[in-house]
């Protein structure tokens, strides 16, 4: 069990230090939203949507790496501590993506949906 948690926590301080250097595309429907958006605000949106994907990925990563020390140590078996990586994942994902853009990201991209 402590080789698990030591795997999962150099992956997650490798994934923490690769982050920088790992460049964020949009996908196909947020280069739309960008070209839909208006010419003052595009540059602005597509900043504000790489932002948004940077956070979700940050949480994505912090999730998963808490949500498998949790279950390895409430569980003790493989079995809970991949289940508590999968629900840490999904849930820092969500929360990473909210808290990843501030009040005038949010305001933007509620502007130009």
């Amino acid at each position: 069990m402590r080789i698990v948690h030591a795997a999962i926590l150099a992956s997650f301080g490798l994934g923490l230090a690769l982050e920088p250097a790992m460049a964020i595309t949009l996908s196909a429907n947020d280069r739309a939203r960008v070209e839909r958006a208006r010419p003052r605000d595009r540059a602005e949106v597509a900043k504000c949507l790489r932002a948004r994907k940077r956070g979700g990925n940050k949480g994505l990563a912090g999730g998963a790496a808490g949500g498998a020390v949790l279950g390895g140590v409430g569980g003790g078996n493989l079995g809970s501590t991949l289940l508590g990586a999968g629900a840490g994942a999904g849930a820092g994902y969500l929360l990473g993506k909210g808290a990843g853009t501030d009040r005038v990201c949010d305001n933007v991209l509620r502007r130009n949906r």
